[in-house]
């Protein structure tokens, strides 16, 4: 064999060896980036030992920013403001007989309006409640108004801790007179600090009312009484000391049990599994554009807020058609403000009970981030996005 010859050989030969390695090596990358990234850490501040020593409730006050944080252009400007401009551990300071209802830490995990954040910072949100519900006994968490209901229904679908978590903010900036934003941060602590809202998931509290997430919707673009439950009511409210529940959520009824968490563990997937799921509105004569746009977008999952039970026009209807063929998911709402879509037999389609149409994106985004099996999500809008009370009626055997 010649040298030249030999060089050929003892190449290919080391190569074939490289290859072997690389792909030996490689199989284990592969299973390493399809494992779940493990879940962010959060500077959560720790309890200090005369929390620790106390017999007052340790609650942490989460800030994101909002109206509630805003600096107005002066006392008597009531809409113009600059949102998230004071820090939530200066807001708390300010509150008079704080220590008298809880022991009380701050942790600011942004300060911009509500709108300002993205499906993957509500991710980090949750993962933060949790992780601070891990040394605290509750969470307040402050954020802007104007899509308040949309963050409190994804915590409350995805923080995985049944302590009570109360979510407050403000329709006037903190620096205004006649500002509601320091009395629902004092009385957001105040339930937080109770304990009375255990179990319930997450709960909204803005003008001394409390309401369930998941039901609660904002009715005024102006009024500090902007927050209402449609048909269903409030939970209770705050009349100083005094704070009194009048119903629960149906979810309260599985308090204690391993049905009381939802499927969507948040530290099992990564952000980029959150899926692009959007909403349409019909009217009369609605075209089909907004569907096929939006698909063509990539969108994995489509709410329509229908007329009456959910009806929607000739023309969206038949884009919603072609779109499900192409796998495109749709759950069914109505842009009444009430009213329950019951489940149908259509392939592609899932009934959204009560659900309003910005409530029902957050569950099928979930939904679809956590499986693309149509049968199991519809089984998860029936157990998890429906809150049909189940009472076990069964009389004991008689002695």
């Amino acid at each position: 064999m010649t040298l030249e010859r030999s060089k050929k050989v003892f190449k290919r030969v080391l190569f074939s060896l490289l290859t072997i390695t690389m792909l030996g090596s490689g199989s284990s990358l592969a299973f390493a980036a399809e494992a779940p990234a493990a879940p962010a850490s959060f500077p959560i501040p720790a309890l200090s030992d005369s929390f620790k020593q106390s017999s007052l409730s340790n609650v942490i006050v989460i800030g994101t920013g909002g109206t509630l944080a805003g600096k107005a252009e002066d006392s008597t400007s009531f809409q113009n403001y600059r949102a998230g401009t004071y820090l939530i551990e200066d807001l708390v300071k300010q509150l008079p007989g704080k220590q008298k209802i809880a022991n009380v830490t701050t942790y600011q995990f942004g300060n911009k309006g509500s709108g300002g954040y993205t499906i993957a910072d509500l991710y980090d949100l949750s993962l933060s409640v949790d992780q601070a519900l891990q040394v605290y006994d509750s969470a307040v968490v402050t954020t802007g108004t104007d899509t308040m209901e949309e963050i409190a229904y994804f915590l409350d679908l995805t923080v995985r801790s049944d302590k009570p978590v109360v979510i407050t903010g403000a329709m006037r900036p903190w620096d205004v007179i006649g500002t509601d934003a320091p009395a629902n941060l004092y009385n957001a602590i105040k339930l937080a600090g109770s304990g009375k809202t255990k179990g319930f998931g997450t709960v909204l509290m803005l003008n001394d009312v409390i309401h369930a997430a998941r039901e609660v919707t904002k009715t005024n673009a102006q009024r500090m009484d902007t927050f209402e439950t449609p048909m269903l009511g409030a939970l209770g409210y705050i009349d100083e000391s005094n704070i009194r529940i009048y119903r629960a959520p149906a979810r309260a009824v599985k308090a204690g049990t391993k049905d009381w968490a939802t499927p969507f563990d948040l530290k099992t997937i990564t952000k980029d599994k959150l899926p692009a799921i959007e909403i349409v509105y019909s009217y009369q004569e609605a075209g089909g554009g907004a569907i096929k746009g939006l698909v063509a977008d990539g969108a994995k999952g489509i709410v329509t807020a229908g007329t009456g039970a959910g009806g929607i026009s000739a023309k969206m209807s038949a884009a919603r058609t072609e779109a499900i063929k192409q796998g495109v998911l749709f759950v069914t709402t109505t842009r009444t403000g009430s009213g329950t879509m019951y489940p149908g037999t259509t392939d592609g389609i899932i009934a959204g009970d009560n659900l309003n149409a910005q409530h029902a994106r957050l569950m099928l985004l979930l939904s679809l981030a956590f499986s693309n099996d149509q049968a199991k999500i519809k089984d998860w809008f029936a157990n998890y996005g429906t809150q049909d009370v189940k009472i076990d009626t069964q009389l004991p055997a008689a002695p």
